[in-house]
Parts: structure tokens; sequence; C-alpha cells
């Protein structure tokens, strides 16, 4: 593969091949997920698919985390590679390395012991409950697993290589199409070679499946400049370069966690209608997240872009990336939220045949449809701002549009419009596209601001 220069090559091109790569395997990492909404829904129980989708608040915590660390690295990473400090990324990819591991081990001390009583402020079926910590009690414990391999993915994405984890991606959506069945029932080709493991066999096919990807990036990893530069001490923590990575990485993983506590505040008010409404919002939301990838291989590409080019001075290149950023953007997700929207139906019997879930699933994905061409103003300016490690400001974004914004504008419907699961998602999209409209314009400025100054 011709090497990627993010400094010099056409930024179009560049697009093309760093989100395209990104984008196939977030594809298989999202059906990864929907593959085993099915598998609860289909081969255990309608429960079992509430019982997973109920999780995603907590689960989504992990992921912010691992992103935000994720987010930090690239950035750090990709930043010290256009100033040509290729000793600094190595060394800041040891110390993400081993910040990965301490708050993997902290996740799974807490998360063991506090999850319960989370899920059970959610949804109080003692059955829906049992299962979600099952599931989750498994991820807690392979936690470290999930966060160095995203780790491991972020250096490489600074070098602009987003085809590697693709590679992992698609190698684990068909591995646990061969696990889930096998794991959940405990047959193989009808041969009963182990007790069931119900839902606790996806959640041990998904630790098992991120660990076989994890050794390969290392191995991929290991083809780089960045280990050419390795050494021993580089693992000894360094109180200078955790520092450095906590100030990116912390306000990254507080905002992401912005979308947990929204999420979980949505669900809260989706629970007022029942455990239906519960799994069709939740299974509702894993499709609609599928068709999200483009637009996140697309921010990939200009985090990557954008940090390298800050990293070596060319801040007009900086807005250029964003403009085409934003104009593709735009283009793609309007053709996308077509689709969304007639295919709401179709999508929603993949998870189940009960009339009730796929009513509150598909009316959920058709308001929500009008809000998709709106993403990419709260996107690549986050990703642009990462890049500029100004993640403090994408953080303050998400309090903003995942927590203040659900409550506010939920209550206020509830209480003096009207107590519809229906108007609820009509007044969300509505201001989604306001606070979409003022950010692009204050991102814009601000970048502006930095290339004049």
């Amino acid at each position: 593969m011709k090497n990627i220069n993010l400094i010099d090559d056409d930024i179009y091109k560049l697009f093309w091949r760093i989100a395209l790569p990104s984008s196939i395997g977030t594809i298989f990492q999202n059906l990864y997920s929907l593959v085993d909404a099915i598998f609860a829904g289909r081969m255990i129980s309608e429960i079992a698919l509430a019982a997973i989708g109920q999780t995603f608040p907590i689960y989504f915590i992990i992921i912010a985390l691992g992103i935000g660390l994720s987010i930090a690295t690239t950035s750090i990473v990709a930043n010290s590679i256009g100033e040509k400090k290729i000793s600094k990324a190595s060394k800041i990819f040891c110390q993400s390395l081993g910040i990965a591991i301490f708050v993997g081990i902290i996740i799974s001390i807490f998360g063991i012991t506090f999850g319960p009583s989370i899920l059970e402020s959610i949804n109080e079926n003692q059955e829906t409950l049992k299962l979600s910590s099952d599931y989750m009690n498994i991820i807690y414990l392979g936690s470290v697993i999930i966060l160095l391999l995203m780790v491991s993915n972020s250096c490489l994405a600074a070098l602009g290589d987003t085809r590697s984890y693709r590679n992992v991606l698609i190698f684990s959506f068909f591995l646990n199409i061969a696990l889930n069945p096998i794991l959940i029932s405990g047959t193989f080709f009808g041969y009963k070679i182990f007790n069931p493991l119900g839902i606790t066999g996806i959640a041990i096919a998904t630790i098992l499946s991120q660990f076989i990807g994890f050794l390969y990036l290392l191995y991929k990893i290991s083809k780089t400049e960045i280990y050419n530069s390795f050494n021993n001490k580089y693992l000894l923590p360094k109180f200078k370069y955790i520092t450095e990575i906590s100030i990116q990485g912390v306000p990254a993983s507080i905002g992401l966690m912005m979308i947990a506590l929204g999420s979980y505040i949505l669900l809260f008010f989706v629970s007022f209608y029942g455990n239906d409404a519960i799994a069709g919002f939740a299974s509702a939301g894993r499709y609609e997240q599928l068709l999200f990838l483009p637009l996140l291989g697309l921010s990939t590409a200009v985090t990557s872009i954008v940090g390298q080019n800050f990293g070596a001075g060319k801040t007009k290149r900086i807005l250029e990336t964003y403009k085409k950023a934003i104009k593709t953007g735009v283009i793609i997700l309007t053709i996308v939220a077509f689709f969304l929207f007639f295919s709401a139906e179709l999508s929603m019997k993949l998870f189940t045949d009960d009339k009730e879930v796929i009513f509150y699933g598909s009316i959920y994905l058709k308001i929500w449809a009008f809000g998709f061409p709106a993403f990419p103003l709260f996107f690549i300016p986050n990703a642009t701002f990462q890049g500029l490690k100004m993640a403090i400001i994408v953080m303050y974004m998400a309090i903003l549009r995942f927590v203040l914004t659900p409550i506010i504008i939920v209550s206020i419907i509830n209480n003096f419009i009207k107590e519809d699961y229906i108007y609820m998602f009509i007044g969300l999209t509505s201001i989604h596209w306001i606070i979409g409209i003022l950010y692009y314009t204050y991102s814009l400025n601000k970048i502006k601001k930095l290339i004049k100054d």
C-alpha cells in the first residue's frame, strides 16, 4: 500500500483513503452489536433483547473512556509525527497502554460492585436486571482488553492506517457469528459440549474477539516507525506524558460519557412506556448507529489530518479540511436519512416479530431520520477540535447536547404540551437542528481566528 502523506496529499483523496476503511470497519463493528441483539432476541427471549438494550449507557461509559484515551493518543501522536518527533510518539503510545490497563482494572472493580444498582435505576424488572448483570459482569472483566485494543488502533490511525482496524472488525464480526450460537446454547452442530451460557456467552464472544484483534494490531504497530523508536523504559510511568494525555483524554471521555448519560436520561423517559418501548428504542438505536458509520470514518480522517497539519504548522490546510468535511458529511447523511426513513419498519423486524416493539422502534427511526443531515455539524467540528488538542470544547458541547437539552426539552413537552413518545422525539429533533447550526457557526469562526492568530 502506498504511504499516506497527511500533510501534502489531496484532502478529498485522504478522506477516501482513511475514511473508507474506517467506515467499512465500523460497519462490521456495529453489525457485530446488531448480531448480538438479534441472537439475544431470537435465541434467548424478548427480555434478553431488552436486557442488552438497557446496558448501553453503562457499556458506553467503558467505550467513552476508551475513545477519550484514543482521541488523546491519536491527537498527540499525530502532532508529534507532524513535528518529526517520532520518539515522543512512541513514548505517548506506551504511556497510553499503561493508562488503559490501569483504567480497565478500575472499571472491573467499580462495575461489578455498583453496576447492578445503576441498572436497577433504569428498569426494576428482576428478570431483565439479572440478564443485564450477567452480560455486563463479563464486559467489566474484559474492559482492559477493550481499552488496549482501542489505544492500539488510535496509534495506527494517527499514521493514517485505518485498514488494520478494519480487518480486525471484519474478522471479529464473522467470529462473533460463529461463537454466539455455540456459547449461548452450549452445542456444536447439534452436539452438547457444555452447559448453555445464554446471555453470558454473548459477552464472552465479544471479549475473545477483542483479544485476538489486540494481538493483531500490536503486530501491525511493530512494522511502523513508532515501534522502531521504542525503548523498554518508555513503558515506565512518566508523569509528564500521563498529564499531557489526561489533558486531552479526560475532557474527551467526559464529553462521550455525556452521551451515555444522555442515553440513560432518554431510557428513563422511554421506560414510562414499558418494556416494549425500551426494547424497540434500544434495538432501533443499534440499527441507527450502523448508518452513522460513514460520518464516523470521516471524523477519524479529520482528526488525523488536522492533528498532523497542526503539528506541522499548516493552519490553512486545517480550515480547508474542515470545510470539505462538512460538505461531504452533509451530502452523505442526507442520503442516509432517506434510507433510514424508508427502512425503519423492515429493520425492526430483524430483531423481533412483536408488533409493539416494532412500532416503538420504527417510529423513533422515522422521526430521527429528519435530524440526520445535521449530524456533520457536530461531528466534524468535534473531530477538528480534537485534532487541535482542544477537547475541552467538545466536552462542553456534549454536556449541552446530550444532558441539558434532553432534560429541558422532554420535561417541557411532557409537562406543557403532551406526555407522548412521538412528541418527545419530534422536540429533540427540532432542537438538534438549532444547536447544530449554532455550533457550526461558532466552530468556523474559532478555526478562522486560530489561522489569523
